[in-house]
């Protein structure tokens, strides 16, 4: 597997752990449960790990922007899919808009390592 490859696909795992870890700060209420709140410490220290692989090969302005980004949608798919959370057309337009730049920055810049 190329580098860049290999890079992307830690990224990803980074992601998912982050997502992951996110929700489970939902379900640590406040810190006050231990097992959701040590599921959060290990899981942002595997995103930040990885993270940490990724800016070898992907500078990090181009990871931190994919990173947050596909963070914050998937995070916002969980709040109202699972949590029943409500997005209000601000909300949306704003995921919108926050996918494109992911996507603009993946298929249109240079810094990206493509």
């Amino acid at each position: 597997m190329s580098p860049l490859l290999n890079a992307y696909a830690l990224l990803a795992l980074a992601i998912v752990s982050e997502v992951i870890g996110s929700t489970f700060i939902v379900k640590s209420e406040g810190f006050s449960k231990l097992l959701p709140s040590l599921a959060v410490i290990v899981l942002y220290s595997i995103a930040f790990y990885l993270l940490s692989q990724v800016v070898k090969v992907i500078p990090l302005g181009i990871t931190y922007a994919i990173w947050a980004g596909v963070g914050i949608v998937l995070t916002a798919f969980i709040g109202f899919f699972v949590f029943k959370q409500t997005l209000d057309l601000a909300a949306i337009l704003g995921i919108a808009l926050i996918i494109s730049g992911v996507v603009v920055i993946n298929l249109f810049s240079s810094t990206a390592g493509h």
